[in-house]
């Protein structure tokens, strides 16, 4: 089975803008921009031969102030600017009781049938709590940005950035005991 690092699309992979101390995902492609300090890092976790996942929550679908034509460009977009294999969406509102809206883990059981993944032996990245805890509930292992937005739930890791968060992957899956230690 492979391993897989899911990582948070707004504000990991592209750049979000940040309104009353919330995150504010682009809508169309002209707000859309790639983190471009991303590439590096997802290059070093594809060399050693991750799937990496895309995750994103996009409630502006089903709320309707968001076009699938505008996400699924800036999704194409981002593929061809990073390594990835996959994006993938939840396009409910938090009202819909979905289970692929993080916090619950939906969209990484998809991806684990998907792409035959080892979620024990796999990762989330990202700088918000709603992965954590979808990471804690799915069995992977959290590796989160420091951020505004990590609130109290279970971390498995806090780092300082993206490109640290791959290099303690790295060590990770060059030594897993690092986790047991």
């Amino acid at each position: 089975m492979k391993l897989g690092v899911f990582i948070e699309r707004d504000g990991v992979l592209n750049k979000a803008r940040v309104d009353r101390q919330h995150q504010i995902s682009p809508l169309c492609m002209e707000d859309f921009h790639v983190n471009k300090a991303a590439l590096e890092p997802l290059r070093r976790l594809k060399a050693a031969g991750f799937v990496i996942i895309a995750t994103t929550n996009q409630p502006g679908l089903s709320r309707g102030y968001q076009s699938r034509k505008a996400l699924d460009c800036m999704h194409d977009f981002l593929k061809r600017q990073l390594p990835l294999d996959d994006v993938l969406v939840c396009p409910h509102d938090e009202n819909d009781d979905c289970t692929c809206r993080r916090p619950k883990p939906g969209l990484i059981l998809e991806a684990r049938f998907k792409w035959r993944l080892d979620l024990d032996r796999s990762f989330v990245i990202s700088d918000k709590w709603q992965d954590s805890d979808a990471a804690h509930s799915a069995g992977c292992t959290s590796l989160m940005i420091q951020s505004p937005w990590l609130g109290s739930a279970h971390h498995d890791l806090v780092l300082p950035d993206l490109a640290a968060a791959a290099e303690k992957l790295l060590q990770i899956k060059a030594n897993p005991q690092i986790l047991t230690a």
